[in-house]
């Protein structure tokens, strides 16, 4: 059996795995248990360092990030981290409530930008709907009509597969993980 959580009931967005970059111990441990409570596997980071590393190894499935850390901005942190790979979901989760760094945040490849305090069902509303919207653009995009569905297994083997083939259960023959064909409407 799969211990992933699935947003949304037909959705193909999957976030299991978030990484949380926050450098505030009490807000970092709030929101970890929060997370957890719901049925995610939760990853802190607290500085630019760490968030990289967390990142490359952890291979989230999201990120929820705070724009002021030590040393390197989120900023420039969620930058980064699009550069490497654009399929994973950012949100900023942060008190700056100025419009300027919202855009700012879009502009570097924020997916999503909630100013705290945050209530707890709507920062999880929140990652559904920004997971489903970056697993939409990001793997469906013109295969909707094609009735293909692109995906990346964690290791980084990307596959295209039929429609047909939705909920179906493979292995990755990169590193032998099993993953699930994911679904779309």
């Amino acid at each position: 059996m799969f211990d992933q959580f699935a947003i949304g009931e037909s959705a193909g967005a999957i976030a299991h795995r978030i990484l949380v970059v926050e450098n505030d111990v009490d807000q970092a441990a709030e929101l970890r248990n929060l997370l957890q409570e719901h049925g995610f596997q939760v990853q802190i980071a607290k500085d630019g360092g760490q968030a990289h590393s967390a990142f490359q190894m952890y291979k989230p499935d999201f990120v929820i990030m705070e724009l002021l850390l030590p040393g390197e901005t989120g900023f420039e942190i969620c930058d980064r981290f699009k550069q490497r790979n654009p399929q994973v979901p950012i949100l900023v989760l942060t008190e700056i409530t100025l419009e300027d760094s919202r855009k700012l945040a879009i502009r570097v490849g924020a997916d999503g930008y909630m100013t705290r305090p945050y209530t707890a069902s709507v920062l999880i509303s929140q990652i559904s709907e920004i997971a489903q919207q970056v697993w939409e653009r990001t793997h469906l995009g013109k295969n909707r009509e094609e009735g293909r569905v692109r995906f990346n297994c964690r290791c980084g083997k990307r596959f295209k597969m039929s429609a047909r083939h939705r909920g179906r259960t493979l292995t990755c023959p990169d590193c032998g993980e099993p993953l699930i064909v994911p679904h779309h409407d």
